[in-house]
């Protein structure tokens, strides 16, 4: 079965339909980077780079999605404005973007659709014809005479086998000319927890940015740097580190009663519980997000364990960093040698990685479609 996919990324979401049928032949990104990014992944795809909004790339996706017989399309439209990791602006222009994915719905009639984005879609308000109406809504109002819709809209990643709490708005369409009703597969009784994810991983120290304190912690062993090409070790500054040295799994280093987060001039750092805050070694991770570089964002530091006590008697724990990027591909679903390109810098890997669909969830929810088809 041939697809389209818009807002395409660099092909997280992707990363596994070729496995189950599904041929990913037309995509779309505005970004050069990613669009790069993505051909490099899906060499034989027709990635077409660009903004959906001019008429002139849209006109291209289509063409091309009609010459190439799609029968699906993938939609996964940014969510910064509606997510409450991002702006959480409700009128966000980018909150729009979804109207293009319904256009192109329209003019290919897809036999399926699969669209994604955070859970604070559904009640996420868009203007069509000169009324407010909610995403859902709209997509009923323009999509509801062709298409039948699933019933239940939220699901979570870690129900799929994905080590990671990742919350989101899962909207599945059938045309309704197909003898087939979609629906979420049923939760998988077990979750991967971050214990059984990261078991055999050697643990890593970080970087000291500063050359002054690179001597307060262990050398790296050569098991450590050899272990995987994208297991390599973050660099923070050592305010932070040694907070988070004094904060077990679980657990943020707001709760220090002294290596607490702090600014250059020892000054309290002002942040949510959420921040600098270890994940649980016996949960999932919690979701994923293009800051997983960065301490002081959301839930972003490796668990650790006890090292040590130091001259007061206090406990010392191991890994005081943010996930590297070989953790980042286990706990996003996506192949430990998934083929990053050379040239991309840590950042771009992060950001796509955080920003991407886990693809074990998306296969997971795919599949059913193509036993259907085969039926």
């Amino acid at each position: 079965m041939n697809a389209l996919s818009l807002f395409a990324n660099v092909g997280v979401a992707e990363a596994y339909l070729s496995d189950i049928g599904i041929n990913v032949v037309v995509a779309n990104e505005l970004e050069e980077d990613r669009a790069r990014f993505y051909h490099h992944l899906y060499p034989t795809c027709n990635m077409i780079c660009g903004d959906i909004t001019d008429s002139v790339v849209y006109d291209s996706i289509i063409t091309a999605s009609k010459e190439q017989q799609i029968e699906m399309i993938l939609a996964t439209p940014p969510c910064q404005g509606m997510s409450i990791a991002g702006h959480n602006s409700p009128y966000d222009e980018r909150n729009s973007l979804i109207k293009y994915a319904v256009d192109a719905i329209l003019d290919l009639s897809p036999k399926y659709v699969f669209m994604e984005n955070v859970p604070q879609q559904l009640d996420t308000p868009i203007y069509y014809q000169d009324q407010e109406m909610l995403i859902p809504a709209y997509l009923e109002k323009r999509l509801g005479d062709k298409y039948r819709f699933n019933s239940e809209k939220i699901t979570n990643a870690m129900y799929y086998g994905v080590p990671q709490m990742r919350r989101r708005s899962v909207i599945l369409l059938v045309r309704k000319d197909i003898d087939f009703i979609w629906e979420f597969p049923e939760p998988e009784e077990k979750v991967v927890t971050l214990s059984q994810a990261f078991d055999g991983i050697p643990d890593l120290w970080p970087e000291i940015r500063e050359k002054g304190y690179r001597d307060k912690l262990p050398k790296n062993s050569e098991e450590a740097l050899s272990f995987h090409k994208w297991h390599r070790p973050p660099c923070h500054v050592w305010r932070n580190v040694e907070c988070m040295l004094h904060t077990p799994a679980g657990n943020t280093a707001f709760d220090n009663p002294f290596y607490y987060p702090k600014k250059t001039n020892g000054e309290k750092v002002k942040g949510y519980d959420t921040t600098y805050h270890r994940l649980f070694w016996e949960k999932p991770a919690a979701t994923i997000t293009k800051w997983n570089g960065i301490m002081g964002s959301q839930n972003n530091v490796h668990p650790g364990k006890l090292w040590k006590y130091d001259e007061n008697g206090d406990p010392l724990y191991t890994n005081p960093r943010v996930l590297t990027i070989y953790e980042l591909l286990i706990v996003s679903s996506l192949p430990t040698d998934w083929d990053i390109p050379d040239w991309a810098n840590d950042q771009l890997i992060r950001f796509v990685i955080g920003e991407g669909v886990p693809p074990l969830m998306v296969k997971k929810i795919i599949e059913p479609i193509m036993a259907h088809e085969r039926s």
